[in-house]
């Protein structure tokens, strides 16, 4: 199949170097709003744009606490195996980001942290791996706008076997500091703003640049937080612009094996017309910038 035949959201590559293979996740139930979690498919590819698949990476065991909203797989190798962090949700219970293990990068996935690793009174989604200079893992994620109204994105240190967080949450930034994001109406609030999909990556010159999403006035769009002083902890700064705003959002940074740094991102940003896109970006001096074809 071609790249526009898979119907996938928050697509996530893990290039495989020694292999000469892409593999490409993503919430991969055709609804992934309100139909019932069946699981995690992946994809692979020699190219990026030739794919075999799907895969079924994770099956959830028949006692598994969620049953919908299975979202955004990111595979993370770690310690000689590979860790999915991903989102689950269930009526009545808190959103959270769990972590899965599997000993090859395709699965099959099991279950490794005791239920959600985010905080079990929190409503949370879409934690992400970072390992700072000393090796330690974090996870970032997403403090969700239905609980707090102005969206947060936070962070909490992980224990080594990444089975538990090994700390409290710290608060990054809240959605309202990007002056592209646009809030809206629901739940009888005015200004809900959404915080969507971190992803870490250390520029050239050592300052830490973080993607995420929101709401903006052209639609869902992605744009970047700096950490001019290279920690995690920050101060962040917000992006002018969004990098991307046209109705597509929650991507990563990756490179090819030929070097070069790609953003992948789902557009539309809707069901069932979500696909998965590759932009060719460049660093510049501060920040981010997509690459412009002849």
């Amino acid at each position: 199949m071609k790249t526009f035949d898979i119907q996938i959201r928050d697509p996530y590559i893990l290039p495989l170097p020694d292999e000469r293979r892409y593999l490409l996740f993503g919430s991969t139930d055709k609804n992934a709003w309100s139909g019932p979690g069946t699981g995690f498919d992946c994809y692979e590819s020699p190219d990026l744009e030739n794919w075999a698949g799907p895969i079924p990476a994770f099956r959830p065991p028949a006692d598994f606490w969620s049953n919908t909203q299975f979202w955004a797989p990111e595979c993370h190798p770690w310690q000689g195996r590979y860790f999915l962090f991903a989102s689950f949700a269930k009526d009545g219970r808190q959103r959270g980001t769990q972590i899965l293990v599997a000993d090859k990068p395709e699965g099959p996935y099991r279950l490794h942290s005791d239920g959600p690793v985010t905080p079990r009174d929190w409503e949370c989604l879409d934690g992400t791996l970072f390992v700072d200079d000393r090796g330690k893992p974090w996870m970032v994620f997403c403090h969700e706008w239905v609980q707090v109204e102005d969206g947060e994105m936070c962070v909490l240190p992980l224990s080594d076997d990444l089975r538990a967080a090994a700390g409290a949450p710290t608060l990054l930034f809240r959605a309202s500091e990007a002056a592209w994001g646009k809030p809206f109406e629901a739940y009888g609030r005015r200004n809900n703003r959404v915080t969507d999909g971190p992803f870490l990556h250390r520029l050239a010159g050592g300052k830490l640049l973080m993607l995420w999403s929101t709401g903006s006035y052209e639609g869902y769009a992605m744009g970047y937080a700096v950490s001019d002083s290279g920690n995690l902890l920050g101060p962040w700064r917000q992006s002018d612009a969004p990098i991307y705003g046209r109705d597509g959002g929650h991507g990563m940074l990756f490179r090819d094996f030929a070097g070069r740094l790609w953003m992948t991102l789902h557009h539309p940003n809707n069901t069932p017309n979500e696909r998965p896109v590759w932009m060719e970006v460049a660093e510049d001096s501060g920040g981010l910038a997509l690459k412009r074809e002849d």
